[in-house]
């Protein structure tokens, strides 16, 4: 595994990279928690072990950044630190760290701290997983692009803000927004049983077809389903059904393919519904020319209540520039925002 070391200090340094080296992990060394950032970002290392105090940023507050939600994937992180009274405990631990190890620090004490974080860290080859069954769903279709990045940041902001008001502060937590993110791009997985004269027809579908293409709902969540009959106590799968069969419900009843109404229709569902429709609307497709984005939100606030929630149109509102600069990053053939 490759480790990044964020250490001023050259002997500690050097300690570090013989246990290390013994342990057969490769290592990366940062002076400072910029420099480390630096090289988070532009590499997929997952493990960091960082000293405390440190000059132009501490490892507390390379924690702080670390957890930031620009980091997507989870960074298991160690403290190394001289502090052992609990004040400085709770900080680190509220700062996002992992785990501590005292210095000097124990060769045998570090190689099972890290073997600890290993585990947790192989726990996001389901993320990984999952991601590569979306895919596969979107790989059949050639104009989907970058759909996936963007429902999956789009779901995510409507969440935290959802998550902010006392209505949804017990539900929407961070593991909910968590699993959120990590299955919404599953919300399509059920096209993969779509014939292919449907799914890739050059052009509007007629009723006939788009009976079919309204089944990729029921599919998908029959696909989940049985992976939930296999691993019942996956919350991540549960959730990934239910936003499978109702992305494509309506607030007023009028969907499919349940015709739930209101409340009866998972939050999640109800969330990645507007997601969606917005990346629908501002993407190119062969039928028909991206929308500006002016447009496609006065047609989401003119469908509140009717076929979104409310309370999400709302939240939507709320942090439609954050939606602006999502679709500026995941960019392709989208239309300039107007």
């Amino acid at each position: 595994m490759k480790i990044l070391v964020v250490e001023d200090d050259p002997m500690s340094i050097n300690l570090l990279k013989v246990a290390l080296s013994a342990a057969g992990h490769e290592m990366v060394v940062a002076h400072n928690g910029r420099e480390a950032l630096d090289i988070l970002r532009h590499n997929s290392i997952r493990f960091v072990i960082s000293d405390w105090e440190m000059p132009e940023m501490s490892g507390v507050e390379l924690c702080r950044a670390i957890r930031a939600p620009e980091f997507t994937r989870y960074i298991y992180t160690i403290l190394l630190t001289g502090r052992s009274d609990t004040n400085s405990l709770i900080e680190g631990l509220t700062a996002g760290a992992d785990d501590f190890i005292q210095k000097p620090f124990n060769r045998d004490e570090l190689s099972v701290r890290i073997r600890t974080g290993e585990r947790i860290v192989s726990l996001e080859t389901r993320d990984l997983a999952i991601f590569a069954m979306a895919r596969l769903a979107e790989s059949r279709d050639p104009e989907s692009g970058a759909h996936l990045e963007r429902v999956q940041n789009y779901s995510r902001l409507l969440a935290e803000d959802l998550g902010r008001l006392p209505t949804y502060r017990e539900t929407v937590d961070e593991n909910y927004i968590r699993l959120l993110y990590l299955t919404s791009p599953l919300h399509d997985i059920g096209k993969v049983a779509i014939p292919d004269h449907v799914l890739l027809k050059p052009g509007r579908l007629d009723a006939a077809e788009f009976e079919i293409m309204k089944t990729h709902t029921t599919l998908g969540a029959e696909t989940l389903s049985a992976a939930i009959r296999e691993f019942p106590d996956a919350r991540f799968l549960r959730m990934a059904q239910q936003i499978a069969l109702t992305h494509h419900e309506r607030f007023d009843g009028n969907g499919y393919p349940c015709n739930l109404k209101g409340h009866d229709i998972p939050l999640c569902g109800r969330i990645v519904a507007l997601a969606d429709v917005y990346d629908a609307l501002t993407s190119k497709r062969v039928y028909k020319s991206a929308m500006a984005h002016a447009v496609a939100r006065s047609v989401i606030l003119q469908d509140r209540g009717t076929h979104f929630d409310p309370d999400v149109v709302d939240a939507f509102v709320r942090c439609e520039s954050k939606f602006l600069e999502i679709r500026n990053r995941f960019s392709e053939t989208i239309a300039e925002a107007a």
